[in-house]
């Protein structure tokens, strides 16, 4: 058997990021198990769409299981064996631990929570997040505290995995 890839892939939105993971994950399954955890909840019909494309890509691709969950994304990463678990995406789930009114020391707990469970899992682990600091400073308090939060994210989730890419116009550059 072969060893287990942790692997994180940013990008900006629209950059391919997600359509590299799926074609990332479908190379290391080799033909495997595939679980694609969703972190986004659709709020509005530009979500929804979202989402059905998204779901509408991985059918391309038979074999994908796919979990449906905005918060407790270490409690599903325990639960695979084997394979490849693809989480798609980790600003989404920031938003939406903030949207339950989560203060900054939780967030940070359930960070260090989804790490451990990476780094646990007995699966590759491919981990999507937008990556934010690359742009403006945002005009407002909420907008750059949510780009504090994500940039920690992906700062702590880039610490323990092997591999990290940044994709931009659909191109992967290896970082780590």
């Amino acid at each position: 058997m072969s060893k287990t890839r942790k692997i994180l892939i940013l990008g900006g939105a629209n950059s391919g990021k997600s359509a590299y993971a799926l074609k990332l994950a479908s190379e290391i399954a080799d033909g495997g198990p595939k679980t694609y955890v969703a972190t986004a909840t659709a709020l509005d019909e530009e979500m929804e769409k979202k989402i059905e494309k998204h779901k509408a890509e991985r059918a391309l691709d038979s074999g994908w299981r796919t979990v449906e969950e905005p918060v407790q994304l270490y409690d599903d990463l325990h639960q695979d064996a084997g394979g490849v678990v693809l989480i798609d995406c980790i600003t989404l789930w920031i938003t939406n631990l903030l949207g339950l009114g989560r203060n900054d020391e939780t967030i940070n707990h359930d960070i260090e929570k989804l790490n451990d469970a990476i780094v646990a899992n007995p699966s590759s682990v491919i981990v999507v997040s937008n990556e934010l600091g690359l742009g403006i400073v945002p005009e407002h308090e909420l907008s750059r505290h949510f780009r504090e939060l994500s940039g920690r994210a992906n700062e702590a989730i880039a610490s323990v995995v092997d591999e990290a890419y940044l994709v931009v116009a659909g191109q992967p550059l290896r970082i780590k």
